[in-house]
């Protein structure tokens, strides 16, 4: 076997490794959200979290009563930024996790 093919066989499953790594934990999860609310009169919904500058990529405000999922103890919080999944459009992003409650209101 060449010299380049045998490196990029070595490498193969350290590649692999660190792509699985790279997932964002909300993709990870495969725990199904619990159905909550939004309880604060507005909170701001972001993409990403990032753990040196925090919150990133803002999406929407989301209102008091807006229906979104977020299973506590197996959903990441980081620094009280929550995974969440807002139910309206279907999408996985970041919300102050004091601005979800009324857990299996619905």
């Amino acid at each position: 076997m060449p010299l380049l093919g045998r490196a990029l066989a070595l490498a193969a499953p350290a590649l692999a490794t660190a792509a699985l790594l790279q997932i964002p934990a909300p993709a990870q999860a495969a725990v199904v959200p619990d159905h909550a609310v939004i309880i604060c009169q507005s909170a701001s919904f972001y993409a990403n979290y990032d753990s040196s500058s925090g919150p990133t990529g803002l999406v929407r405000t989301l209102y008091h009563g807006d229906k979104v999922g977020h299973t506590r103890g197996a959903h990441p919080v980081y620094n009280g930024w929550a995974a969440t999944f807002d139910f309206g459009p279907n999408d996985w992003g970041y919300v102050r996790d004091e601005c979800i409650g009324g857990y299996g209101s619905w």
